[in-house]
């Protein structure tokens, strides 16, 4: 990491440990390092710090550096490495990274190691270790459960703070952080021509929040603009992890893997090349139009860019080390994202959009990635059915959000489970635009001839049933008959 050891001078200045910063020599003991990342982490929060720190090689009172005999990297609890211990214990919305630097003792000159551990502040909720929430008071670490007036504090400091508005990295120069970013492609997907200065550049990038102007003059770049318009997502530790991850199978099975790409770019900067990158993988087939024969994607391609630029906004940045990924099988292609929608997903079509990233999400939306109105479910399941394609299958997980796109299959060989619930998106499609599903208009939803009007009755009747889908009017005779979503 850059300036670690200017870092290290500015920490030693302080003249007293403070609730985001402790000294030590060589104390490594495992259970106290965990309390101290949960109790860092939120105290950072709470004093409205990006980041916490625990240095190593440093003499608690003095402040005199006299370096360490460790590194958390090479120690271990038990046979596991300790940072791995570690993490399996914090919850998973803590962000530490460990980083040794050669800083000189200062009584005999001589170089020597310092371990710097760098813990970013809690979002979204408390950092916790084994369960427990810690907080720094004064220079001791307690459980926060036992100061109820500093853990209101906490809470309401960490629910007004957005993963957008926290900086990915700080103190640099203007021209150092705008060569970090893909300045050339934000201005095309706005359709404006970029200033030729600077100043100019600067100008844009701060209204929007990508850049920040510091206080001592220099800038931050903001965890919207890395994730958005980073040249390359590894240059920020933080939100590298991010990193969009494309896979593809030989079979409907994990078994065999053809080929893995991992993205660098951010995400708007990078989002039509992924977008052509999937397409290129995914198998075609030939269709007549007019006089021509054209190859297209057994896929509806609006289908995959809203499902993609949905698992990129709506992800919960708080869940570390992990990131979205598309997975790309024989009969269908997966679209997994770190965490779950805030809306029920039955009510995905009708439902007003929400987000819990909502500067990321309305960014997008004006730089063209994604739809305006808050209709990408309306569209992925249309756009499905249009072909005729088994319905797009939400799964719920306790920390992911998976969407699976089916490719095309016969309505006899899809499971009854999909028939029901492409049953049920039908219902909602109809209900939005003001019409009512019927067994005529579920037939052509799934490709059926007159003579599949037995089965088409049947699914309608389980689908009633199950409190899917209702009559329109009871009464009406059952040729007629006319069906509504439960919640209509």
């Amino acid at each position: 990491m850059e300036n670690l050891e200017r870092l290290v001078n500015e920490l030693l200045k302080l003249p007293d440990e403070t609730p985001w910063v402790e000294f030590k020599h060589n104390n490594y003991y495992p259970d106290m390092i965990g309390q101290d990342i949960s109790a860092l982490a939120n105290s950072a929060a709470l004093y409205e710090k990006n980041c916490a720190y625990m240095l190593w090689g440093i003499h608690n009172e003095t402040h005199e550096i006299v370096g360490t005999d460790y590194n958390l990297q090479s120690l271990k609890k038990g046979n596991q490495e300790i940072e791995s211990w570690l993490r399996n214990l914090l919850s998973k919305n803590v962000y530490f990274e460990f980083h040794t630097v050669k800083m000189k003792k200062e009584a005999t000159k001589e170089l020597c190691d310092v371990g710097v551990l760098i813990i970013h502040r809690a979002i979204s909720h408390t950092v916790m270790f084994e369960k427990i929430e810690y907080i720094r008071i004064g220079s001791y670490t307690k459980k926060l459960s036992e100061y109820q007036a500093v853990q209101a504090q906490v809470w309401d400091k960490i629910r007004n703070c957005k993963f957008e508005e926290q900086m990915a990295k700080i103190d640099m120069q203007l021209d150092e952080a705008v060569q970090m970013l893909d300045v050339a492609t934000y201005f095309d997907m706005k359709k404006e021509k970029a200033p030729t200065d600077l100043a100019g550049v600067a100008y844009y990038l701060e209204q929007e929040e990508i850049i920040i102007k510091q206080d001592n003059g220099l800038y931050s770049i903001t965890n919207m603009g890395a994730i958005l318009f980073a040249k390359r997502l590894s240059d920020f530790s933080k939100i590298s992890r991010k990193a969009i991850r494309v896979v593809q199978y030989q079979e409907n099975n994990r078994l065999t893997m053809l080929k893995e790409d991992i993205g660098t770019k951010g995400y708007a900067v990078g989002f039509e090349g992924l977008v052509k990158y999937i397409d290129a993988l995914l198998p075609t087939k030939e269709e007549i139009k007019g006089a021509l024969r054209e190859r297209v994607s057994v896929y509806p391609l609006l289908a995959i860019r809203e499902t993609l630029a949905n698992a990129l906004i709506h992800q919960d940045f708080s869940i570390t080390g992990t990131g979205p990924i598309v997975e790309i099988f024989k009969n269908r292609i997966e679209v997994t994202n770190p965490g779950t929608p805030l809306i029920q997903i039955e009510r995905i079509i009708d439902n007003p959009p929400k987000s819990r990233n909502e500067k990321l999400a309305s960014l997008m939306r004006r730089l063209g990635v994604c739809e305006e109105l808050g209709t990408g479910w309306d569209r992925i399941a249309l756009s499905c059915e249009l072909k005729q394609l088994p319905a797009p299958k939400i799964s719920l997980y306790e920390e992911n959000t998976k969407v699976t796109l089916f490719a095309e299959e016969n309505f006899s060989n899809i499971s009854y489970e999909d028939k029901i619930w492409a049953c049920y998106l039908h219902a909602c499609l109809k209900q939005v635009q003001g019409e009512q599903l019927t067994n005529s208009s579920l037939r052509e939803r799934f490709g059926l001839k007159e003579t599949g009007a037995g089965s088409i009755s049947r699914l309608i009747k389980e689908a009633v049933e199950q409190k899917f889908i209702k009559p329109l009017d009871p009464d009406t005779a059952p040729r007629y008959m006319k069906y509504i979503p439960i919640w209509a």
